[in-house]
């Protein structure tokens, strides 16, 4: 007998980078059609699934600000922008798998995408489509790790799914550092203490409010998605 999912609603929050594949900017459609079948195969075991995708592949407001290029506010709107052409490109690659999919942005964009209506994104999830939450929050000073914690909570999702280039919650980054300690569980108090780079501190005090945990996985791994939705062992947990 298969086995059952843990989770039936569930927020999977890709990196802009994670589209990246091997390239160094930009998107890589042999990596995005991967993500799209592996979240193809979650959604037929009947799991629910909205998605934030970042959009640091093709910019990131921040880094224009710290250089002293262009005001932070006019950078994060760039950013959100960046948001929603990933969140096009993944819708494409899921409807051609034949997946109904729908892109909500909370920045209005009518052309492309639904505007960001909370009871709307519930009915999509309720009706089987995928939920691609695009622009953020539509507010500048916020990341799309901020975006995702609020949008979890807003469609009742009972895990966020931090897919990363790692395979979980380290003490420093373990590319850089070949000792660093593995966390298999860790409290949300203990993230904001040790200054962990897992989500920024406004979304893990948002989850830490809200008791919303947070596995942290490698997306690199065919089949992660998968198994983190079933309750299977892996990457790090962030959680009471």
């Amino acid at each position: 007998m298969a086995k059952q999912p843990k989770y039936r609603r569930v927020l999977l929050k890709l990196s802009g980078e994670a589209l990246m594949g091997s390239k160094p900017f930009g998107l890589e459609f042999e990596t995005i059609r991967s993500i799209a079948e592996q979240v193809r195969e979650v959604h037929e075991v009947g799991v629910q699934v909205a998605m934030v995708i970042g959009g640091g592949n093709i910019y990131r407001g921040l880094a224009g600000a710290t250089e002293g290029l262009i005001d932070r506010v006019t950078g994060d709107h760039m950013g959100m922008l960046a948001t929603v052409i990933n969140s096009l490109a993944v819708q494409d690659a899921l409807e051609k798998l034949e997946v109904h999919t729908r892109v909500l942005s909370a920045i209005e964009i009518r052309q492309v995408a639904e505007p960001f209506i909370r009871r709307r994104a519930m009915r999509h999830l309720e009706k089987n489509r995928i939920v691609i939450i695009a622009a953020g929050t539509g507010n500048p000073y916020f990341t799309t790790d901020s975006a995702a914690a609020l949008r979890a909570m807003e469609v009742k999702a009972e895990v966020i799914l931090k897919a990363t280039q790692v395979n979980g919650i380290y003490s420093a980054d373990p590319k850089k550092v070949p000792g660093a300690r593995k966390f298999d569980e860790i409290s949300y108090l203990e993230v904001l203490e040790k200054g962990l780079k897992v989500m920024d501190a406004t979304a893990i005090s948002l989850c830490m409010d809200n008791h919303l945990p947070i596995i942290v996985f490698n997306l690199g791994v065919r089949g992660n998605i998968m198994r983190a939705v079933l309750g299977e062992k892996i990457g790090s947990i962030v959680k009471e």
